[in-house]
């Protein structure tokens, strides 16, 4: 099996600046079941929930990949990035690994922390910049 079979759903990426990223979107569903489990949490298979989920996961799984691994995820999208090829690879292969065992990834997700939710003053914040209306 090659490399970007072994790690789907999750896509490898290789960019013009030597760094290289995975994503998934959480349109693909992955772990949907997981993540239901949670639901009462505000989990719902966010890009923030699996770098939740990946952060636990590389802090008691892989503390070695602190330092060389780096998030931007998006509500939408998951994204791990790095500048160490080899770093990244091993993490991904590891956390894929993990995700297809139901007791560990379970165990590991009973400690992730959900994304804080979007408050009304959040929201108004956000319209109030858009529409030129800064009350500060």
């Amino acid at each position: 099996m090659d490399f970007e079979s072994k790690i789907s759903p999750f896509s490898w990426k290789e960019h013009d600046d030597g760094s290289v990223s995975v994503t998934l979107y959480s349109s693909k569903k992955y772990k949907k079941k997981l993540f239901a489990t949670r639901k009462k949490d505000r989990f719902v298979g966010s890009g923030y929930d699996w770098e939740s989920l990946a952060t636990v996961f590389i802090q008691e799984k892989m503390p070695d990949l602190h330092d060389a691994i780096q998030f931007d995820s998006e509500r939408g999208m998951f994204c791990v990035y790095s500048s160490d090829t080899d770093a990244l690879k091993r993490f991904i292969i590891e956390f894929k690994g993990a995700c297809e065992n139901d007791e560990l990834i379970n165990d590991i997700f009973s400690r992730a922390i959900p994304e804080e939710p979007i408050t009304k003053e959040d929201i108004q914040s956000v319209l109030s910049k858009i529409m030129g209306i800064d009350k500060r």
